[in-house]
């Protein structure tokens, strides 16, 4: 033990090419540790010298094997079909975040790697359902509820990981420990998955609604917190800390609570949008996601269009749910600091995006007539079931 504390550390980041997997390693680098990236893109960003990235997919047993000689902690954020048309595309969601969990795991055990933060998602508990400041001890989603099949699968990986606590080490090294962190839609500047999306739609002209209860709650974390919750978690697994996050999932937040559109009014309205005043009920809006899922499977093979909404993206937005802090403060010290979206108006304004003068032409009146004759139809086609299920 005495030598492990006097070595080098080395920790591996699986999707260390992504946003958020960059952001923790360059973060962790600092703290004076040698960090690798494993991913199967390069970062968008350029690597700092010192920081090594090997390309390789968490799929591949050997890849993850080979990159995992001589680590002492792997951060394992690598999954795919979060959001958007990538939801709908079951194989490669199935292979990722179950098969790669698995691999990333089996490839602890016979390397030798002590310690394995896995970083899960609010989805494993919830699944459409009202939850007020809930907390870890709330059962599992079962798993034949959930909507959508990342949701299902980040759910059996966590399992997974949280099973593997405690697993023997291979050529006698001690043992495995685990834990799992849950955290909220993920903000900040430069982030790549989520906010490009909702301003490509707004500069579109496409947010021309919101939708669901305007006191409905849901809530985010700014990449810096998330960041330090996993570097906490990582220490909470150490001997030092008796060990006292193995085993264990927590749910990560700025611990604000808000509604999704107001959460993002201060984006539309500092990129001189003008903010939907139009409310849609939410079943309407979820069952038009329905649809378009529909199409989606029929065409996509063809086409491979980018949903406006998905169902799971419907409820995740309008559907009252937020969690607790308190297992993470008390037992990671984490103490989420408080930001605004100030940094990311001003990271998409140094890019070009904002409202720009243009005028009114054929085409845009083309796309608000076709917009607006496909609301009509939605709603034709939902009011009667609509008015049944309140009958």
């Amino acid at each position: 033990m005495e030598a492990e504390n006097t070595a080098k550390e080395t920790v591996l980041i699986t999707g260390g090419g992504g946003y958020f997997g960059f952001r923790l390693g360059c973060a962790i680098y600092q703290k004076g540790v040698d960090v690798i990236l494993f991913d199967v893109v390069k970062p968008l960003q350029t690597v700092p010298e010192g920081i090594k990235f090997m390309q390789g997919d968490v799929c591949c047993l050997s890849e993850v094997e080979e990159a995992l000689r001589d680590v002492i902690c792997v951060f394992h954020i690598a999954s795919y079909g979060m959001s958007g048309r990538e939801q709908l595309n079951r194989k490669l969601i199935e292979d990722v975040n179950v098969k790669g969990t698995e691999n990333v795991i089996q490839a602890c055990k016979s390397t030798g790697v002590s310690s394995l933060v896995y970083t899960s998602t609010y989805n494993v508990i919830f699944g459409g359902q009202i939850i007020e400041n809930g907390d870890e001890s709330l059962p599992y989603l079962p798993l034949h509820l959930h909507p959508d099949h990342y949701s299902r699968t980040k759910s059996l990986a966590e399992m997974k990981v949280l099973e593997a606590n405690g697993a023997e080490l291979g050529n006698g090294k001690g043992v495995l420990r685990t834990c799992a962190l849950r955290p909220a839609g993920i903000y900040g500047p430069g982030e790549q998955r989520h906010l490009p999306r909702i301003v490509s739609y707004i500069e579109r002209g496409l947010f021309k609604f919101v939708y669901g209860d305007p006191l409905s709650l849901v809530e985010f974390v700014h990449v810096d917190n998330l960041v330090q919750a996993h570097i906490l978690a990582s220490e909470a697994l150490k001997a030092n800390k008796n060990h006292i996050a193995a085993g264990q999932a927590y749910f990560i937040s700025d611990g604000r609570p808000v509604n999704n559109f107001e959460f993002f009014r201060p984006l539309v309205e500092g990129l001189g949008y003008k903010f939907p005043t139009c409310r849609l009920p939410l079943s309407l809006v979820y069952f038009f996601a329905f649809l378009t899922e529909i199409v989606h499977f029929l065409v996509g093979l063809v086409y491979n269009f980018q949903p406006l909404l998905t169902r799971t993206e419907v409820y995740k937005t309008g559907v009252t749910h937020y969690f607790s802090m308190e297992k993470a403060r008390k037992e990671l010290g984490y103490q989420p600091q408080q930001y605004s979206l100030n940094e990311v108006v001003e990271w998409f304004r140094s890019r070009g995006c904002g409202s720009k003068p243009r005028k009114y032409t054929v085409t845009h009146l083309v796309r608000d007539g076709g917009l607006l004759l496909l609301l009509i139809a939605v709603m034709l086609s939902w009011f009667p079931s609509a008015v049944t299920f309140s009958l």
